[in-house]
């Protein structure tokens, strides 16, 4: 594809109607916000790695004395909308043609369509999800499957996209010869084509925020919706974004995040999956945050209690939607046990959720709606939300948010087998180019394999032991390795097809990378990325 701004150097393939996302105005956009804003974006990405080396040579994490104003303030974010009034339950999914379609169509009140975590960033998925949305926007996607037609009802969801972390670029998109952050692109594109029909359509740019580990890093989203705004001639306040709120760090400035975005904020959620991530992450040299097997932390222990208690007051405090977690459960349309079982374990999450104050929640599968709205309507009867409810009866310090260690429960084999087959399984789909993976019930994205692969360093790097008393040793997740890919072997029964698509060897070399490297890599993404284009268009 040729250069079709100034400066700009767009070296992805070609797909259908490319084109009319990659125009000279719109890249010509990209590249202002990419000039204005990536050296900021650089430096906030150092400050992490600072931070870091802060952590591993013994130091903590604290709510900040330099915001304490802010945090004592008596201040709320600006009034949302009323498309984002009734957020009790939001589907999320990649932007994937037909998934866009059933997403839209599944009853949720909002979807959030994903270029992120449950997105393999091909350059294919990533314009031609733009294509997709663009439709979606003006109600004209279409999409023809196995003889079944599927187009969209007269009433759909609110739709949200989160961009990428400020942590990924677009190699595929150069300006002045370096690469583009993901993020920019994604929510640049979106914006510059949609956000006038969006508003005159009844809806608006509403946005996802992943990632984040500072309020400086949220500042910086805020300054670039300012531009946005300038740029396409919108009123300030337009662009309203939700953070996720899945990094350790961002734990202790939720006050701090809502208040840099508190024209543009719409709330907070509780990204579970990438959060219990961090904690690992962040703390990964302390051998007092060794975790038991991941399907003990659940979110009834101490240090994710704490979490999602601070997350609803600072929110209603704010006047603000604060946003539960994702229920990854896939009911069964064959398996009747199964289906009880998974829609048992749904709304137990969600009951919780809601009672503790919660307005709305994520779903993964268009099945799981109905059952998870019912929860929330049980909670909220006719009222679009439940921000009045200011749990001011909610103390959380410091310690509680890093109790990790008093998580229960034992290492054992069944959960470190887990942890090496989920893994291996997602980077094989996420090579394919598949970011939303279906592995045994469950959909799991890149958050769900970060946490199995970082557990599986943990335990290696502090010689952990399994509960029958045997070290867990890079020379026994090897052992088991070779044992889980057999077993995935016999469970496709498709020998040609597992070692050519499947890409077993080359799955494997990226999960020991990830999970048995002396350095930790801070996201699996990012080796991964490095053999994608090569694997998937």
């Amino acid at each position: 594809m040729s250069e079709q701004a100034q400066g700009v150097e767009v070296n992805g393939s070609h797909g259908e109607r490319f084109d009319e996302i990659l125009t000279a105005g719109a890249l010509d956009f990209v590249a202002r916000l990419h000039r204005q804003f990536d050296s900021t974006r650089r430096e906030l990405l150092a400050a992490r790695m600072e931070r870091q080396k802060e952590l591993d040579a013994g130091g903590t994490l604290d709510f900040l004395s330099a915001t304490r104003e802010v945090r004592e303030g008596d201040w709320t974010i600006a009034p949302e909308p009323d498309a984002l009034q009734n957020r009790r339950v939001e589907i999320t999914g990649p932007t994937s043609r037909k998934m866009v379609i059933n997403a839209l169509n599944s009853g949720a009140c909002g979807f959030m369509a994903d270029f992120e975590d449950s997105n393999s960033p091909t350059w294919r998925n990533m314009i031609g999800g733009q294509v997709n949305l663009a439709d979606a926007v003006r109600g004209t996607i279409e999409h023809e499957e196995n003889a079944k037609q599927y187009r969209l009802n007269d009433e759909v969801a609110t739709l949200l996209v989160r961009p990428r972390g400020w942590h990924l670029e677009e190699r595929h998109l150069l300006v002045d010869g370096e690469p583009v952050a993901g993020g920019v692109v994604d929510f640049g594109l979106y914006i510059f084509h949609n956000a006038r029909e969006l508003l005159e359509r009844g809806g608006g740019p509403y946005f996802y925020l992943p990632k984040i580990e500072s309020h400086r890093e949220a500042r910086l989203w805020n300054e670039v919706f300012n531009v946005a705004e300038d740029h396409i001639g919108l009123q300030r306040g337009t662009v309203k974004a939700t953070v996720l709120i899945e990094t350790l760090p961002a734990a202790f400035e939720m006050d701090e995040i809502l208040f840099e975005l508190r024209e543009h904020s719409a709330g907070l959620n509780a990204g579970r999956w990438d959060y219990i991530f961090s904690a690992i992450k962040r703390f990964r040299t302390r051998p007092e945050f060794v975790t038991p097997d991941r399907t003990k932390i659940t979110m009834t222990v101490p240090f994710m209690r704490a979490y999602t208690e601070l997350l609803v007051k600072t929110c209603h405090r704010r006047g603000a939607h604060a946003i539960g977690g994702m229920a990854a459960q896939i009911p069964s349309r064959t398996d009747e046990q199964a289906n009880e079982m998974a829609v048992a374990a749904l709304r137990e999450d969600k009951r919780r959720e809601a009672g503790d104050g919660f307005d709305g929640t994520w779903v993964a599968h268009p099945d799981s709606v109905a059952a998870a709205m019912q929860e929330f309507d049980e909670v909220l009867a006719d009222k679009p939300h439940q921000v009045d409810r200011r749990r001011d009866d909610v103390e959380v310090s410091v310690e509680r948010l890093l109790d990790v260690p008093a998580t229960p429960g034992d290492i054992t084999e069944e959960g470190l087998r887990s942890n090496i087959n989920v893994a291996i399984q997602y980077i094989s789909s996420w090579l394919r180019g598949v970011g939303a993976a279906a592995i045994y019930g469950m959909m799991e994205d890149a958050a769900t394999a970060e946490i199995a692969r970082a557990q599986v360093w943990q335990w290696v790097r502090h010689r952990a032991n399994l509960e029958d008393g045997r070290t867990i040793t890079a020379e026994l997740v090897r052992e088991l390795e070779t044992s889980e890919l057999e077993k995935i072997r016999a469970e496709i029964d498709d020998d040609d097809w597992f070692e050519t698509e499947g890409r077993p060897g080359l799955s494997r070399e990226i999960f020991e990378e990830v999970a048995l490297a002396e350095e930790f890599v801070e996201f699996l993404t990012l080796p991964a990325g490095e053999r994608l284009e090569e694997n998937a268009n």
